[in-house]
């Protein structure tokens, strides 16, 4: 054999082996394509029902939600008249209902004074009184001690 026959025999027992090589790749291939095939497969036929069902599901959600739109509607025009009644009310018993109790409180203060026991708090209930009302008027006028700052903290702490 010459070196030429020898290089040529080297060379196609490596391209024998490349082949067989890539033919080896190639079954595997094919069977993992088979396999992702069959799983795409699996997959369409259970998806399929559960993407009907989905639809199903988001279809009665929106009766429910018309449901629920109709129910609230209700409830507000429920409410627009009890505020409206409420107001006939006040508007209608309201107003008289105040003269009455004017009219009472006069009748007793007159019937007090015929009577000769007004009804007028003592001396030392009027100082008393006088001095909460001082009291009173200081708190709300006195000037507040601290800025922004104090006030938050007063408001944070409690």
């Amino acid at each position: 054999m010459s070196v030429g026959e020898l290089a040529g025999l080297l060379v196609a027992v490596f391209w024998a082996v490349l082949v067989t090589l890539l033919a080896v790749v190639l079954v595997r291939l094919s069977k993992v394509l088979k396999e992702a095939t069959a799983l795409v497969s699996a997959v369409t036929e259970q998806a399929v029902p559960l993407l009907v069902d989905a639809g199903t599901a988001v279809r009665s959600a929106n009766e429910q939600l018309e449901r629920v739109d109709e129910i609230t509607a209700n409830v507000q025009d429920a409410a627009a008249n009890a505020n409206a009644l409420s107001s006939t009310v006040a508007a209608t018993i309201g107003g008289p209902l105040v003269k009455v109790a004017a009219f009472s409180y006069g009748v007793r203060k007159a019937v007090a004074r015929q009577q000769g026991t007004a009804a007028l708090p003592e001396q030392a209930d009027r100082d008393a009184l006088a001095r909460l009302v001082r009291a009173e008027v200081r708190a709300a006028t006195a000037p507040r001690r601290g800025g922004l700052l104090a006030r938050v903290r007063r408001a944070v702490r409690g």
